[in-house]
């Protein structure tokens, strides 16, 4: 089993706080794994297995406890004395009325809550409202390369591994099953894009025409790392099409993605202005091997927006807000946000050996007039400082925070 060091290492610093712990993520990205590695691990620093109580919602035998009222009886009926136990809640959006739940056993003083959800609903819903303040959610997504390295600690050649890497599933339980079948993993991918799509979106928001839902999938997919908005989203896929679908339709249904966490977002930044721009945004894919789901996706292909993709989610990992520069007419492909008020600046491109291309890359960082961190990633092996700009070889970068 990969130990998802990044995760267990929040949920270390969290423990005992008096805050709830959210861990949300899509389906099968692990949510259910790290609760479990870090039950393991309270356990074995001494806490006694009767002062933790694990439940998860998806399980057979804990179908007679969606009632709200009747799991919070049992939980309480489970703690004995006064010391501190530790209460773990997998996907509890499947509780009814889970949010009095949490509430209601976060006034617990000698109870330390973990729950996880796959959608965020469980955020957007009463119990933002209800528990502001009183929440950190840990968003948990597929491997990262460093993680997705581990699984095949045998292979040697890292170049070769993460060209996989950018054409394959990070899945964990895809990653699993690929290594010994590819087409066990295409099955398993396939099923985690229909759960998704069709029990978390279409069942769950009343869908009547599934098949525009799929047709935006399938352009956003296609247009990961690129500026979209809703409108040039309708106006590319109406032409020459019967079935219209509208700005608002598109609108939703993106929202629906997010909120299943298919898709995450980069909003524009005014590098200059230091404002957030509300026109267009980048969408980015959980997982790249989703794209192999739908029919337009070639293998290989488009490996400067699927490197920009990985760069993404390793950004959100490593903490801070990312977002989508605009340095006047010029394009940075993440600012990024950090906690402590700084800011670091990053252009991603496949290679930058010919002139052109590297010209280009360097030159949307002009005019940026402060003095923080300027970095371009490329799969160039050459590791260079060029006028305060530092360019790095991105497995490199990957591999070593």
């Amino acid at each position: 089993m990969i130990i998802r060091e990044t995760y267990l290492k929040k949920l270390r610093q969290l423990k005992d706080q008096n805050i709830i712990k959210v861990v949300t993520g899509i389906r099968r990205s692990g949510k259910s794994t790290l609760l479990e590695a870090f039950k393991n691990e309270l356990t074995a620093n001494g806490v006694s297995p009767r002062n933790i109580i694990f439940l998860n919602f998806e399980e057979r035998e804990n179908l007679h406890l969606t009632d709200w009222t009747v799991l919070y009886d049992e939980i309480i009926k489970k703690i004995k004395t006064d010391k501190k136990h530790y209460v773990f809640l997998d996907e509890v959006q499947l509780v009814n009325d889970f949010e009095k739940l949490i509430n209601s056993l976060f006034t617990k003083k000698h109870i330390d809550l973990y729950v996880t959800g796959s959608n965020a609903y469980l955020l957007s819903s009463e119990l933002a409202t209800l528990l502001t303040g009183r929440y950190i959610a840990i968003n948990i997504q597929p491997y990262s390369f460093k993680e997705y390295a581990l699984a095949y600690n045998e292979e040697k050649n890292i170049d070769r591994l993460f060209r996989k890497y950018i054409n394959a599933s990070s899945f964990p339980e895809a990653v699993t099953l690929a290594q010994s079948s590819e087409n066990l993993s295409n099955d398993y991918l396939q099923s985690i894009y229909d759960t998704v799509i069709i029990k978390d979106i279409a069942q769950r928001y009343k869908l009547r025409n599934i098949h525009n839902l799929h047709r935006v999938i399938s352009f956003v997919f296609d247009s990961v790392g690129s500026f979209i908005s809703p409108t040039n989203i309708a106006t590319e896929l109406n032409k020459n099409s019967q079935k219209k679908i509208s700005h608002n339709t598109i609108i939703k249904y993106l929202d629906f993605l997010t909120k299943s966490y298919i898709l995450y977002t980069a909003s524009r930044f005014d590098i200059k202005g230091k404002e957030l721009l509300t026109t267009n945004e980048k969408y980015y894919l959980v997982d790249l091997g989703l794209r192999n789901i739908t029919a337009t996706n070639k293998h290989d292909a488009d490996l400067g927006h699927k490197l920009e993709n990985v760069v993404y989610f390793e950004l959100l990992r490593r903490g801070g807000k990312v977002y989508a520069g605009k340095n006047k007419d010029k394009e940075i492909d993440f600012v990024v946000h950090k906690s402590n008020n700084e800011r670091e600046y990053y252009q991603v491109a496949f290679t930058v050996n010919d002139e052109k291309t590297y010209k280009r890359e360097i030159s949307a960082f002009s005019n940026i007039k402060d003095n923080y961190p300027k970095y371009l990633l490329t799969l160039d092996f050459d590791i260079t400082n060029i006028d305060g700009i530092q360019k790095m070889n991105v497995i490199d970068w990957l591999l070593n925070e």
